[in-house]
């Protein structure tokens, strides 16, 4: 088989938030924005990489879903417990930098972990943790 990883999916409660977060911030193009009101799907990615995105989508919309997993949902999202990506970047100390200035919460500053990475962590809008990762 051959296969790549095309979209990964997080969740937004305020999509224009969001927007600002992933693409003023993180400096991710947007290759879609469809809706309205909170009811948007807006898809983002790295400039350069044509073939990689993320969907930032309202959560809950699936009509399969419940009220009840709705609810779990938002209740998740509250606490930042429903979505997390994990970004890699050379330059961790200035993406850290950059994305504290610009407001977002710091979950972990630049640390260097046991496990051999060295990585930092914030929270978007939506309260998805947002790992960096550097890479050499």
């Amino acid at each position: 088989m051959d296969l790549s990883i095309h979209t990964t999916v997080l969740p937004h409660d305020d999509p224009d938030a969001s927007l600002a977060f992933w693409r003023d911030t993180l400096g991710f193009e947007v290759r879609s924005d469809v809706g309205h009101g909170k009811m948007r799907w807006i898809t983002v990615g790295p400039a350069g990489q044509p073939g990689t995105s993320i969907l930032l989508a309202p959560p809950g919309a699936d009509p399969g879903i419940t009220e009840d997993e709705r609810r779990t949902i938002a209740a998740m999202m509250a606490k930042g417990t429903y979505g997390w990506i994990l970004l890699a970047t050379p330059g961790l100390d200035d993406a850290f930098e950059k994305v504290r200035a610009a407001g977002a919460e710091v979950v972990q500053e630049p640390t260097d972990q046991p496990y051999g990475v060295r990585d930092c962590a914030f929270r978007d809008p939506a309260g998805n943790l947002v790992r960096f990762q550097e890479v050499r």
